[in-house]
């Protein structure tokens, strides 16, 4: 691997494929088309939350990663399913439980998933009349907007100083935490 390539960079670039598929995938669904698509849409979004909450909230993290605590979105999720009149769905899948080096690329996943929300915001808007305040909470974008939040998130990645096996095994943490996402969809779309 390249000293010049920085982790951020190195994760996009050797998950950008299996990153599209989950888009399309996701798009495939009709997610905005209707309340009941969106529904599964927000407990799709909820598992994959409920999985990485505790990641943001991780104590060591948090003091690499100024406010990561903040950047949960959960119980944002949550909140929109409750707009929704609607809870989260039991699936008989098990949930995995990342740590350590692989946790960290499943935190790249979630967080970089913010900056396409953008295109997800607008059509829960525009088709369903959602909003930041009411059923697309965990949509919203960042106080600071999304591409500079973006940037200063990829810094803090960057400055984990990862060695080369840890860069791997977030990779591996990354590529998992897309191909989980892929069968959690699904799972609740219940299609094949």
């Amino acid at each position: 691997m390249s000293e010049t390539i920085t982790f951020a960079q190195y994760l996009k670039d050797n998950s950008r494929a299996t990153h599209d598929s989950v888009d399309e995938l996701v798009m495939s669904m009709k997610p905005f088309s209707s309340p009941e698509n969106y529904t599964k849409f927000l407990q799709l979004q909820a598992v994959f939350h409920k999985i990485v909450d505790d990641i943001y909230k991780n104590p060591e993290l948090n003091q690499q990663i100024p406010n990561l605590a903040s950047l949960a979105r959960y119980d944002f999720v949550i909140q929109d399913l409750q707009d929704l009149n609607a809870q989260e769905k039991a699936v008989d899948l098990e949930l995995p439980k990342p740590e350590g080096a692989e946790a960290i690329g499943w935190l790249y996943c979630a967080e970089g998933s913010n900056v396409g929300a953008a295109f997800l915001f607008k059509d829960a808007q525009a088709n369903l009349g959602f909003t930041g305040e009411h059923g697309a909470r965990h949509l919203a974008p960042h106080a600071d907007g999304r591409g500079k939040h973006w940037r200063e998130f990829a810094v803090h990645l960057n400055n984990l100083n990862l060695k080369d096996e840890e860069r791997e095994t977030a990779l591996k943490g990354s590529l998992e935490a897309f191909a989980f996402y892929k069968k959690l969809l699904r799972a609740i779309f219940e299609v094949a």
